[in-house]
């Protein structure tokens, strides 16, 4: 038998308690912890040995790059396996998906360096994969949404890969690792502003509400339950779609759209010489020229543009086939012609209506044919911009501490949880975890202390122990270490960003500009430039780490004492 179906269950489990997988593997890592710690000089027992958790924080390709030399510099210092978690938002856990991909990947970290640094610098997908992708996530689930587009066209732009692995796939492959979790946020829950818990966790093991203590087994997330029985499998989401789900802010909505638009532009033209197919009927040529105007239009209208001239394009092409969608063009030149510009909710109508006009035009059997219905379907889910949508585990349970609201809905929405908070605190801050340390490191952009500051003041709202954040004025430039020190069961965090005074030698805002988050391409200078700098905080702060962790150790015997 698999030993992952041997381990999947069907029950959704509520209450606190980690998962047994969890817990074995932080007994496994306490003995490699206590040696590590050994190795520094720092003696300690089973019962006074922190636990460390390492956060990276979210920043599109930038948090990536940077969590990797991060990570990298630890293994140098003789660090990383004081490490008992490693926790990420958006862009570090598209690192983390590359790292854990490979089994024991702490011990071949050199190696496992020069193949992702390869890979960012000198990889790429072609369309044709990014369009089967597409196609494959649309046949293969019941909930498609904007995610999986934004999985298929977007994130293995930027990755440079298809990573078809599931997440269950790592359960026993990293015994020498830290243990990795997965953050990302209950959109229903932060929108309708709920008193409910928006924090969600993904580990290998089981996904759930961080703090409500509500979880299924990972490889289940996907499949529909109804009174914590799965009622109907659905195939467990790849790597590549956890990426999307947790990675989807690495901009602005408007900057968003229009990379969109410029990827499905280029799956329908089929850009590379290679991929090039020639529709094979004057229907299905006509669709993939109304599919191409359709996306053009919508990107002209996103950059306030003219869009006379595609409306006049879409008219042409439907003339005398499509009654409705001719009227409505009409309608919209005569807007253009007296306001200059369309509305997003006349143009979202018009877009849905033609792409549902249109679908018997690709009759033609083969790729292409379900390549382009399912472009269509991307723009629609484009319109209707709804994220990560997900059957809910916990669709009619009674559970003390979830809102009604929440097990009442039969669908969830999950989004990057970088849009509420861009650093995974609450996932180590369950008090089963018992984390006394957090290593916070932030490649976030804007004030370098906004992810420390705001878990503060959310911590203090939900009753949560966390260390009183005090930072220095706004328009000092930031140095590369601090420690907010805990008190009782707070941990202690250090916070330590990314472009800093003492790494950037009073050249933090250029080191900046280099670096925005939508920052889609990175040249090999790009990449070893960012880890070397990531790298060196990490390496000009050694001594204070270790000098923290005694002070943790101190700490905890001493509340033992009293």
């Amino acid at each position: 038998m698999d030993q992952n179906k041997s381990r999947e269950s069907t029950q959704v489990k509520t209450g606190h308690s980690l998962s047994e997988a969890e817990r074995q593997h932080l007994a496994r890592r306490s003995n490699t912890v206590r040696q590590c710690l050994k190795h520094h000089g720092i003696s300690c027992s089973e019962n006074d040995m922190p636990n460390i958790a390492v956060l990276g924080s979210g920043g599109g390709l930038r948090a990536m790059i940077g969590l990797l030399g991060s990570v990298c510099q630890l293994k140098e210092e003789g660090l990383l396996d004081c490490i008992k978690y490693l926790c990420g938002v958006s862009g570090s856990t598209w690192c983390m998906a590359s790292l854990y991909k490979e089994p024991n990947w702490s011990t071949k970290l050199d190696t496992l360096k020069e193949n992702i640094v390869h890979r960012l610098a000198k990889g790429s997908v072609s369309w044709l994969k990014m369009g089967q992708k597409l196609v494959d996530y649309i046949t293969e689930k019941d909930n498609f949404s904007m995610t999986d587009v934004w999985a298929a066209l977007i994130v293995s732009y930027l990755v440079k890969e298809i990573d078809e692995h599931k997440l269950t796939q790592q359960r026993g492959n990293y015994t020498n690792d830290p243990y990795p979790i997965y953050t990302l946020i209950d959109k229903q829950c932060k929108h309708d502003k709920l008193n409910a818990d928006v924090w969600f966790e993904i580990t290998p093991d089981e996904s759930g509400y961080s703090l409500s203590g509500a979880f299924v087994d990972s490889s289940c997330l996907r499949s529909q339950f109804e009174n914590g029985q799965k009622i109907k499998d659905q195939p467990e989401t790849d790597m590549l779609y956890l990426q999307g789900l947790c990675g989807s802010a690495i901009a602005d909505m408007e900057e968003n759209l229009k990379f969109l638009y410029e990827q499905l532009k280029h799956l329908i033209m089929g850009e590379s010489t290679k991929e090039s197919h020639t529709p094979q009927t004057p229907d299905v040529q006509n669709g993939c020229l109304l599919l191409l105007t359709l996306v053009d239009l919508n990107l002209c209208v996103l950059k306030k543009e003219d869009p006379t001239v595609y409306l006049q394009t879409i008219k042409d092409l439907l003339k005398d086939k499509h009654d409705e969608i001719e009227r409505m063009t009409v309608h919209l030149e005569n807007v253009v012609t007296s306001e200059k510009t369309i509305s997003k909710e006349e143009l979202n109508g018009y877009t849905l209506q033609v792409c549902n006009s249109i679908t018997d035009m690709f009759t033609v059997q083969g790729f292409w044919d379900d390549t382009y219905k399912a472009i269509m379907r991307a723009l629609e889910e484009i319109v209707c911009w709804i994220w990560g949508k997900t059957y809910n585990f916990l669709y009619k349970m009674e559970v003390k501490d979830v809102d009604p609201s929440v097990l009442n809905s039969k669908e969830r929405e999950y989004e990057d949880a970088g849009l509420l908070l861009n650093s995974p605190y609450f996932s180590v801050l369950r008090e089963e975890r018992d984390i006394k340390l957090i290593i916070s490191l932030d490649y976030s952009s804007g004030n370098p202390f906004e992810t420390v500051v705001q878990a503060a003041k959310l911590c203090k709202a939900l009753q949560i122990p966390f260390p009183k954040v005090v930072v220095p004025a706004e328009d000092t430039e930031p140095k590369d270490f601090y420690v907010f020190r805990g008190y009782s069961d707070a941990p202690t965090v250090i916070h330590m960003p990314l472009f800093n005074v003492v790494n950037c030698n009073g050249e933090v805002e250029e080191w900046w500009k280099r670096y925005p988050t939508s920052k889609r391409n990175y040249s090999l200078k790009d990449i070893t430039d960012l880890m070397e700098k990531a790298g060196e905080n990490i390496k000009n702060n050694k001594e204070k780490l270790l000098k923290e962790i005694q002070n943790v150790i101190k700490d905890i015997q001493k509340s033992k004492l009293g």
